[in-house]
């Protein structure tokens, strides 16, 4: 049986929260015979229920994974100070988990951007142990840090990272991406890796086949009879809502045509001020669902939404989770993204417009809005056929297990 080693810093889980994709591939490698351990922290951002330890180090077996759990700071959101700290702290005790037994020798240790500090102590954690070293790269950084963060080129922590980022892409037995055009990157930074290989995200789909009914509270906050417009996700600077909002201003006077937006995140205050300021009366704010309910959700509605910043890094690709989740609800999705390789283009499951303008994201939802029902159900069945075919996990990690050898 070979033993891998997962380390990424925001690994979750389903009782503690996001993000997921080591998880659902972990279940799946396991399933093959393969030895997983996930190496995480004790706390993210990212994390519902961040794990408490005693300890430094903490083995739990979950779902026929094994998670390690470092220990590490707590930090108050994604811009503090502690959140760096936090990377070095993980860093530095990740490399003397090499002498905790109850842990065993990998064959392969997978180290997952787009926190980029543990890529050192993995490499040599590969060294040590005589195992492949394959770097995962979810999100490039530090470029994103750069072009949609607010840190500067000269940053000394950019300087560092640029350094790590070239070791690792030259040392790495494999690189694995989730961005279907990351080989753009690579051949303008005149970068060289010795093998390449794209695994996007994708859907649980045992998981999404068990769809939980929804609370009588979230269901009496959808208005019925409407025509909705749904996104459901982080509320993050980088989802770029404040354009849906304005697109949903251009459209007061459709009253049959409304907007719910689920979940929660840093930029939940502006927003609601913003639907304040604008007067909204057509978009309803509701809280965060788990998971199994997120289906529940998107089945109400008519229109599932998703926009991104009119940022230079996003010429590389996106792969975000929240499009197979859209996907699989059977709903046409409107994107607003101007960057490459567009999913929505290639699955023909909705309408692509330019990122940031909300008058053709209000033009978009008016073309869906008139559109057919039977048009629309096409472009729904367009996306949940797509997905089905090409980012099922169970698909996916028999990519991985290609590259385990």
């Amino acid at each position: 049986m070979k033993t891998i080693w997962i380390i990424n810093e925001y690994a979750g889980a389903p009782a503690y929260g996001m993000e997921l994709r080591h998880y659902y591939i972990s279940k799946e490698l396991a399933r093959k015979n393969y030895n997983v351990f996930i190496i995480t922290a004790s706390f993210s951002h990212l994390l519902s229920t961040p794990k408490d330890l005693k300890k430094d180090y903490e083995l739990e077996k979950i779902d026929g994974v094994n998670y390690v759990w470092i220990k590490t700071l707590k930090y108050k959101n994604a811009h503090s100070l502690k959140r760096i700290l936090k990377w070095f702290q993980f860093s530095t005790r990740l490399y003397f988990l090499q002498f905790k037994k109850f842990i065993e020798r990998p064959d392969f240790i997978i180290a997952s951007s787009p926190e980029i500090l543990h890529l050192v102590p993995s490499f040599l954690l590969s060294k040590k142990f005589k195992s492949k070293f394959i770097f995962e790269v979810r999100d490039i950084w530090p470029l994103s840090l750069i072009e949609v963060g607010s840190l500067k080129n000269k940053n000394p922590l950019i300087f560092l990272m640029k350094k790590i980022e070239r070791f690792a892409y030259k040392n790495a037995d494999c690189v694995v991406s989730l961005l279907p055009n990351i080989e753009s990157y690579l051949i303008e930074n005149k970068v060289h890796v010795k093998k390449l290989v794209l695994i996007p995200n994708g859907i649980d789909k045992k998981e999404y086949d068990n769809i939980e009914k929804l609370d009588n509270k979230i269901t009496s906050l959808i208005p019925g009879n409407r025509f909705i417009v749904t996104y459901a996700g982080t509320f993050g600077a980088a989802n770029a809502l404040e354009y849906l909002l304005k697109a949903a201003s251009l459209l007061k006077d459709y009253k049959d045509i409304h907007f719910i937006l689920v979940g929660k995140g840093m930029e939940e205050n502006n927003l609601k001020e913003l639907a304040k300021n604008l007067k909204l009366n057509n978009i309803s704010f509701i809280p965060p669902v788990s998971k199994s309910q997120v289906q529940g959700i998107l089945k109400l509605c008519n229109v599932c939404y998703i926009g991104w910043k009119k940022e230079k890094i996003y010429k590389y690709g996106i792969s975000a989770n929240k499009i197979f989740d859209y996907m699989y609800s059977e709903k046409p999705i409107l994107h607003s993204y101007s960057g490459k390789a567009d999913l929505i283009k290639q699955a023909n499951c909705g309408i692509t417009v330019e990122a940031e303008n909300p008058e053709v994201i209000a033009d978009a939802i008016l073309k869906l809005y008139n559109m057919p029902e039977e048009q629309r159900n096409i472009l729904g069945k367009n996306g949940k056929e797509y997905v089905l075919k090409y980012h099922t996990f169970e698909k996916l990690a028999e990519k991985f297990e290609e590259i385990l050898v």
